[in-house]
């Protein structure tokens, strides 16, 4: 069986705290999710097991997920020697969506417009999650950073998955209508 392995990460930090957004090694990973096809699991790393969430990267058949090949292999960089793009056969959707439809659009929009669903919170929310972490130690605060980053894995996948079935996709334009973009993404 193709081992499919959906990912996402939050950081620590943001980008006005470490000097922009061309300096993502520096945001740190507060918290990594995978889910694997081949063993039907999630899996939640910290930062302390940053080489497992590397290593399932790089023997996965396929990493999808949504903007990851940019940002979140950005921030991985700090932990690697390797270029992750480089060492990983990728499907980013959020780039794929760009170049067939010429726009860049959010996860949410895709989700919502596609699967009738939607994220639980924003990045925000999670790098607020951490402060308030470090600060009090309540490690609840850290559970809730990876149910929001298990969401987004959950998000990604389903769409994914709705892509490869229908062979289109659908976002919400900035007019207040549907779009329908074809794709051919397999499972």
């Amino acid at each position: 069986m193709r081992d499919i392995v959906y990912f996402d990460l939050e950081t620590r930090h943001s980008a006005a705290e470490v000097g922009g957004w061309h300096n993502t090694a520096e945001m740190r990973m507060s918290v990594g999710v995978t889910y694997s096809t081949a063993s039907g699991k999630y899996a939640i790393y910290s930062e302390e097991m940053v080489d497992d969430l590397i290593t399932q990267l790089r023997q996965a058949d396929l990493v999808v997920g949504y903007n990851h090949e940019h940002f979140d292999y950005g921030v991985l960089q700090r932990y690697t020697m390797w270029n992750m793009a480089d060492i990983t056969n990728n499907l980013d959707l959020c780039r794929d969506i760009e170049q067939r439809g010429g726009v860049r659009v959010k996860l949410d929009s895709v989700a919502a417009a596609s699967i009738g669903s939607s994220k639980t919170a924003v990045g925000t929310q999670a790098l607020k999650w951490w402060a308030d972490y470090v600060k009090t130690g309540n490690v609840e605060l850290l559970m809730d950073i990876a149910r929001y980053c298990c969401f987004d894995v959950k998000v990604t996948r389903d769409v994914h998955w709705y892509g490869a079935e229908h062979g289109f996709i659908r976002y919400d334009d900035k007019k207040g209508g549907t779009v329908e973009l074809p794709v051919d993404w397999k499972l």
